[in-house]
């Protein structure tokens, strides 16, 4: 039997729900199922995902489903010339990899000459990153999808060909935003309508143009799909690319997209209370957040309380230090030799929780030194000082499970001439300081905030997490796998509960400077655990708005699966 479900958060979500394709079908709060479960930032691509699942596809086919309605759906937070890291779980070979889709910056040294004399921007063209979205979903689907490309983008081509407004409304800031550009308009009233359906046309244009190569392919099922990733990054719509590229005064070329592949790595694994917690590699943020779970496993977070004060200063204070090493050390590691395995060492982890003092708040940057094995790196020896995503988790009944971060900080350079595809600005995550491991060099990923996560109980999958957010990301992934390896919530409980942050690191956007032993948390954090922060020297602000956008599936060992998030589904077993 079919079951469709939508849940919605507070805020406003709620009618993006009543508007979804499946309006007027059951909504339940707490509904879970065992026949699959997809969870996202838009309705959309839940359904997207749902319908893929039922027609017998699996977790990696609905995904990629969901990932490409997430495109057009989620503008502004997500765009096909963006970027997706994916963390995949195949339960038939007991395999767990990530495919890194993130393009890398242009192989020109003129261009890294420029960018060493005037900065990377932050929304021009010259700071695209090679688009990395078509790739990593033919990757997918040739390593462990069942379906064609055809099938996996037939959802994003109807709601193409149906159209869509002008303009949309960004539920977090309340502005609204134009299509095409992602800038705000002040008086939408006043405004001369830009045709965001001439984009969508394009973009549905461009998409047939890759069914089509994909069905004139001669050969098997890998080969057509490779033949989609051809003409895109070598073919004609290459060629469109390039030449848009030269009219708007970007550096990409035709030659920085033929040699774009999806990597596949293994991904970073620490051990935490009986659970096994995986994370992309040093080219994301994510091993921080293992480097935190090592600092926090020397200390009782249960016997604390759950929000507590103890509990909320102890999360902050080993955030802080391994933010500090992010800042310091992570980079692509084709290009830098980072210190990981250093870094997420036992002896390296006891040096640094000795700097936790439960009674003060930090109010400096202490990245350590994992070389020499010294828990504070030595003065002078540091590097300088100084969006938009959307969410993804699916399980199928198989077992099967994806956890992914889709994103793409918007140009304002428009949809890439007539192909459509709206390219993002990931390149400002790299930085030009001499020496340092993060600096923008040919042909190198940038260091990206983009972390899905999965976590494995007994050999396997227990949870899959998904978060928006920017540097907040892995800060709201902790928080989340806290809620449920130390506390026991389940998805639902864990994306209620009151949240915390810091902006005690470097920005990862246009390295902003530290906002030192800042502190916030959500107002549902009560009074009298504010004050005790603030005695231990916390700057401490409280919000009612939102901490991070969250999407979490919980996979119980007797096959129920349940979600939580922005919009999520479930298929009855």
């Amino acid at each position: 039997m079919r079951e469709f479900y939508i849940t919605m958060l507070p805020a406003g979500i709620l009618l993006a729900a009543l508007l979804s394709p499946l309006a007027g079908q059951e909504m339940n709060w707490r509904q879970s199922g065992a026949g699959g479960m997809v969870v996202a930032g838009k309705p959309e691509a839940v359904s997207a995902g749902l319908d893929i699942l039922a027609a017998g596809g699996n977790a990696v086919d609905a995904a990629v489903a969901a990932t490409l309605v997430l495109s057009v759906k989620h503008i502004g937070a997500f765009c096909i010339g963006g970027e997706v890291p994916f963390l995949v779980y195949d339960a038939a070979r007991e395999e767990l990899r990530v495919l890194s889709g993130q393009g890398a910056a242009p192989l020109d040294s003129a261009a890294m000459d420029w960018y060493y004399e005037n900065g990377i921007p932050g929304s021009d063209i010259k700071a695209a990153a090679v688009p990395a979205v078509i790739d990593l979903c033919v990757t997918a689907l040739q390593r462990y999808g069942t379906i064609s490309f055809a099938e996996a983008v037939a959802p994003t081509l109807a709601i193409l060909d149906a159209g869509a407004p002008n303009w949309y409304r960004d539920t977090a800031s309340g502005d609204t935003i134009d299509g095409i550009t992602g800038q705000t308009i002040h008086d939408p009233e006043a405004a001369t309508p830009l045709s965001r359906q001439s984009w969508y046309a394009d973009l549905a244009a461009t998409l047939r143009k890759l069914i089509a190569a994909e069905e004139s392919a001669v050969g098997e099922r890998a080969t057509k799909l490779q033949a989609v990733s051809d003409r895109f990054y070598r073919g004609d719509i290459a060629d469109a690319l390039e030449a848009w590229y030269i009219e708007k005064g970007g550096f990409l070329r035709k030659a920085d997209l033929a040699a774009h592949h999806t990597l596949v790595e293994a991904p970073v694994e620490v051990t935490y209370r009986g659970h096994t917690v995986y994370k992309c590699g040093a080219w994301t943020q994510g091993p921080y957040l293992l480097q935190t779970l090592r600092l926090l496993e020397g200390f009782d977070l249960r016997g604390m309380g759950h929000l507590s004060a103890d509990y909320i200063h102890l999360v902050a204070e080993a955030m802080k230090l391994a933010l500090a090493d992010r800042d310091e050390y992570y980079a692509d590691p084709r290009f830098a030799e980072v210190p990981l395995e250093a870094l997420l060492s036992e002896r390296y982890t006891m040096l640094r929780r000795t700097l936790i003092d439960m009674k003060q708040a930090s109010a400096e940057l202490r990245p350590g030194d994992p070389w020499h094995m010294q828990a504070l790196k030595l003065p002078g020896k540091r590097g300088k000082v100084s969006g938009g995503t959307t969410t993804l988790c699916v399980a199928d009944r198989w077992g099967n499970v994806v956890a992914a971060t889709p994103s793409g900080l918007g140009s304002d350079a428009g949809s890439g001439g007539r192909t459509g595809i709206t390219h993002g600005t990931r390149l400002q995550s790299l930085n030009t300081w001499k020496d340092h491991p993060n600096r923008i060099e040919p042909g190198k990923r940038p260091r990206i905030t983009l972390t899905p996560t999965l976590i494995f109980k007994d050999g396997r999958p227990a949870a899959a997490i998904s978060i928006a957010g920017g540097d907040l990301q892995d800060q709201v992934a902790l928080q989340l796998l806290l809620d449920y390896i130390e506390f026991g919530l389940l998805p639902e409980a864990a994306l209620a509960a009151p949240r915390f942050s810091t902006g005690h690191h470097v920005g990862s956007f246009g390295q902003d400077p530290p906002n030192l032993a800042s502190l916030r948390v959500q107002e549902g954090i009560g009074e009298a655990v504010r004050d005790d922060l603030l005695a231990r020297g916390h700057r401490l602000s409280v919000t009612k708005g939102g901490i991070g956008g969250a999407a979490m599936l919980v996979l119980d060992p007797g096959g129920m699966i349940y979600g939580s998030g922005a919009a999520w589904g479930s298929l009855a077993k």
